[in-house]
């Protein structure tokens, strides 16, 4: 049995859903809290050598890959490389499950912030969190962890699941109509921030100081390991998303000018946000932490906080922004899981499908939204729900999509003729690729990565222990184990229970 796949209506309905994806909560945060700590202007070096060796690349790859085959990434990858190419696929799709959960969480929290600014989040004093003492924490954070502290903040994970299921719930037809909204927006949204940053005094400071690079940080390898990390991430590779996108384009699509598209826009917003918050941040002194979710929640809203007027209303438009940019990138990790199962078992139907993958991944965002306090100290994490999401998070995005990424090459590379996926990429392509593209897809990439990921064992699992093992979890120091058992039996258990299970319909499938 075969199942319709959707098509876009239009090439900017498929490039604004691709950048949609791409852009999302670290391109406004993330890249200013790294370009902060490696090196302020000296970090676009290493950034724009992991765009073109393995950004660029790589995106490529995944979109030809989709359009090649027509399918999401574990059918492309079975295509390719049989039930082993199938496995890798649904590795790298419940890997990406993973982070969509706890990224629905995250996006909950942002819209329980945003109910928080039109009360007393912005009020200038702030009721302790856990029973500390006054002035322990800022304002931000108080209401942020006596937020994810109440129950009824699950109430704001269910309400942006149940958004993501009507955004995907008639496929591509829907997902094109709210990116067309929403990514202009996020646009307007990010451009009002810039203009309000610098035109605080102090504000055109910061962004001389993410122009001003520091070039002796150049010699860390903790700066490369950044950059290129943060390239997957920022680009949604390793996640399955741009193979599921592209399987829906027309047969004569240019995948290296959508590759080039996806990746300027993707880019740009992150240039354009990181003037944002270096002008607003240092209008008022206050430096960038390298997280995301203090960046979000605690060090962005201190800097609105401090605005001489209109503080409610910077503040309600910021976690708007954020709210947006989340949810075009959480409907693309959806929609990417949606896909798999379809192609897997065409037979079950899109309204079933989307049932069970909310049913399920709801699950799992309660479990990282779970309040019970576990560290009244917040020596770490404050909550069991954050923790679980912290310790996840470490496995998922350091390890699982670069191993994915790993994966895709190695099969296409080696396992696969590269040239046959080379010569269809080039067969409607504007730019046409050569033997420079094989080499960094054989060598250069799968070198990169594998520097990266054994950097990452050395520098914390060898020489640190654990992630997790020395956070204060209040009698459950069991959990990091478990939070990395987790991860390998939902990422590789359910991927070899899903192979097993798609081998008895393969030849209906396919």
């Amino acid at each position: 049995m075969t199942v319709e796949r959707g098509t876009w209506r239009s090439k900017l309905g498929f490039i604004l859903a691709a950048s949609g994806s791409a852009i999302g909560l670290g391109n406004i945060v993330f890249f200013s809290a790294n370009a902060y700590k490696f090196g302020a202007g000296a970090f676009y070096v290493p950034y724009f050598v992991a765009l073109f060796v393995i950004g660029l690349p790589i995106m490529i790859l995944e979109l030809g890959l989709g359009r090649f085959t027509r399918r999401s990434l574990p059918e492309s990858l079975r295509m390719i490389d049989g039930p082993r190419g199938e496995f890798a696929g649904w590795f790298g799709i419940l890997n990406a499950t993973i982070i969509t959960m706890y990224y629905i969480t995250i996006l909950g929290w942002a819209v329980g912030m945003l109910v928080g600014s039109f009360s007393s989040l912005w009020q200038p004093s702030a009721v302790p969190a856990f029973g500390l003492d006054a002035g322990v924490l800022n304002n931000s954070m108080s209401y942020f962890f006596n937020m994810i502290s109440e129950y009824n903040t699950i109430a704001f994970v269910a309400l942006v699941w149940a958004l993501n299921m009507v955004v995907v719930f008639w496929g591509t037809r829907s997902i094109e109509a709210v990116v067309k909204i929403f990514v202009p927006l996020m646009w307007v949204f990010m451009i009002v921030l810039i203009l309000r940053g610098v035109t605080l005094p102090g504000g055109m400071q910061g962004v001389f100081l993410l122009f001003t690079p520091n070039f002796s940080v150049m010699s860390d390898p903790e700066v490369w390991q950044g950059a290129f990390s943060q390239m997957f991430f920022t680009l949604s590779l390793g996640f399955g998303i741009m193979t599921t996108y592209a399987s829906y384009l027309p047969k004569d699509s240019d995948d290296v000018g959508n590759a080039s598209s996806i990746c300027f826009m993707n880019c740009s917003f992150e240039f354009i946000a990181g003037l944002a918050i270096f002008s607003l941040l240092f209008a008022f002194a206050i430096a960038p932490k390298a997280s995301t979710l203090s960046m979000m929640f605690f060090v962005v809203p201190e800097g609105i906080a401090a605005f001489p007027f209109a503080v409610k209303l910077f503040g309600i438009l910021f976690f708007v922004l954020l709210i947006m940019a989340g949810l075009t990138s959480s409907v693309s990790l959806v929609e990417a899981l949606i896909a798999a199962v379809l192609d897997k078992f065409p037979h079950a139907g899109r309204k079933r499908v989307v049932a069970l993958v909310a049913a399920i991944g709801m699950t799992g965002s309660i479990a990282f939204a779970w309040p019970m306090v576990i560290d009244k100290g917040l020596a770490s994490d404050g909550t069991l729900g954050l923790s679980l999401l912290d310790m996840f998070d470490h496995w998922v995005f350091q390890y699982g999509l670069m191993i994915c990424g790993l994966l895709e090459c190695v099969l296409v590379g080696w396992v696969y003729d590269v040239d046959k996926v080379l010569a269809h990429i080039n067969e409607t392509s504007s730019i046409k690729l050569g033997g420079k593209f094989k080499v960094l897809i054989r060598y250069i990439v799968p070198a990169i990565i594998i520097f990266v990921i054994g950097w990452n064992l050395i520098t914390q699992e060898l020489m640190q222990g654990l992630y997790g093992t020395s956070f204060e979890l209040s009698g459950a120091n069991w959990l990091p184990w478990l939070v990395f058992a987790g991860w390998l039996g939902f990422a590789l258990g359910g991927a070899f229970l899903l192979t097993r299970l798609t081998d008895t319909n393969s030849e209906g499938a396919a």
